[in-house]
């Protein structure tokens, strides 16, 4: 049993982990990094397996965390994911472990992931078209990433969730086309409003297209209704009224966002604890760690953390900084 819970000054329960084990990604998602790409982190300056298995060890047993999510960067980058997979699932076996990736890399990992221990999977997908897809992802790995979905439903990693994140003027007259796949495939699709955390400095709340517009697209074919969930999260669920497999949600962080409910907490590539993707700043944890401090000194650290998370954001509020860190950077 835990010792204790992590809660902020606002009464907010921090029981969802989320863990980026790289900064590296393959692609150059236009909402995310600059088509030259970023800067990436040393090895050394890297958590180690042991160091993040460590951490998720505290979270789980000390504090309750009963959902680890595994994010970078693109995380099928980081050489032998599986084994630290593993090693998470062997803290506690009714873990919730689920992982965000683009894809591209599942057919040659599914089937590892799976025997390792991973419950779920996210994958990132943002047009059906191949064409958007060069444009949007600044790749041409576009059948890589749905042989990908496909290796993942085959080896059992289910359900499966797709990520688009909507932009006007680039995807934003595909999300019907979305929702049919939803119903056709039994995935479901979340659909992501653009947020300020690229490299690129391109965004601005003209390119924003409100979720609830959304909704009401996908409405006007395939009424929905919605999805009563026992905890908290960042998507506000819909199943369709005819009974259709599959489902829709929304994250809706710039027009609606859900700080009130947030309960998750992230821990970057190097170690740096952050209480919300839009901090400007970080509690660093990897020096305290290699420097030999003990696992109360860590826990009393996080604790302290955790208490002073931010409110909320500021988006479209006056007084909004954009993080020096683009979304690679932190961990989705």
């Amino acid at each position: 049993m835990p010792n204790s819970k992590l809660i902020d000054s606002y009464g907010r329960v921090a029981d969802d982990l989320r863990i980026s084990v790289t900064d590296r990604c393959n692609f150059r998602c236009i909402y995310c990094m600059p088509a030259e790409g970023l800067k990436w982190l040393a090895r050394e300056d890297i958590l180690r397996f042991e160091e993040i298995v460590r951490l998720a060890r505290i979270f789980v047993e000390r504090y309750g965390v009963r959902t680890i999510r595994i994010t970078g960067g693109e995380p099928l980058v980081r050489v032998k994911l599986e084994e630290l997979i593993g090693m998470i699932n062997a803290i506690d076996p009714t873990l919730d472990i689920t992982m965000t990736t683009n894809g591209v890399l599942l057919r040659q990992k599914a089937p590892a992931l799976k025997d390792a221990g991973l419950k779920r999977i996210n994958i990132s997908l943002d047009t059906l078209r191949m064409d958007t897809f060069k444009d949007m992802a600044r790749s041409d790995a576009f059948d890589r990433v749905m042989d990908g979905i496909t290796a993942a439903r085959e080896a059992g990693l289910w359900p499966i969730k797709l990520n688009m994140v909507v932009m006007k003027g680039h995807n934003d007259d595909e999300v019907v086309d979305f929702a049919r796949l939803a119903r056709s495939e039994g995935y479901e699709v979340r659909f992501i409003e653009f947020m300020p955390l690229d490299g690129d400095n391109i965004w601005t709340n003209g390119q924003v297209v409100p979720s609830r517009r959304i909704q009401e697209q996908i409405e006007d074919l395939f009424p929905l209704e919605p999805v009563v969930d026992t905890r908290p999260g960042p998507a506000t669920r819909f199943r369709f009224v005819d009974g259709a497999p599959g489902g829709v949600g929304f994250i809706s962080s710039v027009s609606q966002a859900f700080c009130t409910t947030c309960n998750r907490v992230r821990l970057t590539a190097e170690g740096g604890l952050r209480t919300c993707l839009f901090s400007l700043h970080e509690t660093p944890l990897r020096d305290l760690m290699r420097s030999g401090v003990s696992d109360d000194h860590l826990g009393g650290v996080i604790e302290a953390a955790i208490w002073r998370k931010e409110e909320g954001h500021l988006i479209n509020q006056p007084g909004f900084i954009k993080p020096a860190k683009s979304m690679s950077q932190i961990g989705g």
